[in-house]
């Protein structure tokens, strides 16, 4: 091990970097890591950066592959708010905190779709079934407890007066495997991220009722949830970590790709297509922020009621 280990380190040299993303093909999380390594390579930045999937647990069997790379230089992994509710939820021994923090990116926010053809053809309609029939109207999401889709959907239940104990939600893993949910009527209504489902709200095959942002955004023509009356702002992060156990000089090295990908023109350009806001933190100060947001998710899931091991 300590001779891999040895044979990992960069000493600066960002050749070959690899993005681990812990999530199957179609997630947020592999949408967002394949537009970064294409804007490395436009921006000139990295050239041969590779996306890689490894999913499992949601994001936590990434986590612990990321924990076993100690002092790899060549290998990040994107992650983002539904690896802090994971991580919670399932207690593993391998946590962000122990990982090295290279940066947060971007912040978008989730959206609630149907199928195109389903009954509900507005918020409101959608939350009067919901309310008559909570086990019925079953809720779809591609996080798990503490995750981006199941926090907006369980501060919606609780903001049209449901008890998150009586909400059906199922939790997917990714973007595609709720996708097919949907369109099977598995689920009545999903929570997602905004970039997951734009080209299918574009096609038809699902309709957008809501986005959790303060503002209507430009991608998707829906009403925000705050201005159909229920007071709610959810927004999901994502980010970059890297192995722990990384030399300064590769450390340093990751973030200074990471900072100059932030100020390209290119990034921009990508975060106004995919709807993204420019959220970035780096180093230190991104360790900080994680730190908060556990503490944050585990409070806000102790005042619903809900555990992380549900």
């Amino acid at each position: 091990m300590a001779v891999l280990q040895g044979c990992a380190a960069t000493d600066g040299d960002l050749s070959d970097l690899r993005v681990m993303v812990p999530n199957p093909p179609g997630s947020g999380y592999d949408i967002t890591a394949r537009v970064l390594a294409r804007t490395l390579d436009a921006a000139g930045i990295a050239r041969g950066v590779e996306v890689f999937n490894l999913p499992g647990g949601s994001g936590v069997v990434g986590l612990r592959r990321l924990a076993y790379e100690h002092g790899n230089g060549r290998l990040v992994m994107l992650m983002g708010l539904g690896l802090v509710g994971a991580e919670l939820a399932a207690g593993t021994p391998a946590t962000l905190a122990g990982t090295t923090p290279v940066a947060r990116l971007v912040q978008e926010p989730a959206i609630l779709v149907v199928r195109r053809d389903s009954p509900y053809s507005s918020l409101d309609e959608l939350i009067d079934g919901w309310r008559a029939d909570p086990a019925g109207v079953r809720a779809g999401g591609g996080s798990s407890v503490g995750g981006p889709d199941h926090l907006a959907t369980m501060l919606l239940a609780e903001s049209v007066g449901l008890s998150p104990a009586r909400v059906a939600y199922t939790r997917h893993d990714g973007g595609g495997d709720l996708l097919a949910a949907i369109l099977g009527r598995e689920v009545e209504f999903a929570m997602s991220g905004l970039s997951e489902y734009a080209d299918q709200i574009r096609s038809g095959q699902l309709r957008a009722l809501a986005v959790t942002s303060e503002r209507p955004v430009d991608q998707v023509a829906a009403p925000t949830v705050r201005s159909v009356g229920f007071d709610i702002v959810v927004n999901n992060w994502r980010g970059i970590v890297a192995p722990p156990g990384l030399s300064a000089p590769d450390a340093e090295a990751i973030r200074a790709v990471i900072a100059a990908l932030d100020a390209s023109p290119d990034w921009a350009d990508a975060r106004a297509r995919f709807g993204w806001t420019d959220a970035y933190l780096g180093g230190d100060a991104f360790a900080r922020f994680m730190a908060d947001e556990r503490s944050r998710v585990a409070g806000v899931l102790n005042r619903l009621g809900v555990t992380a091991q549900a």
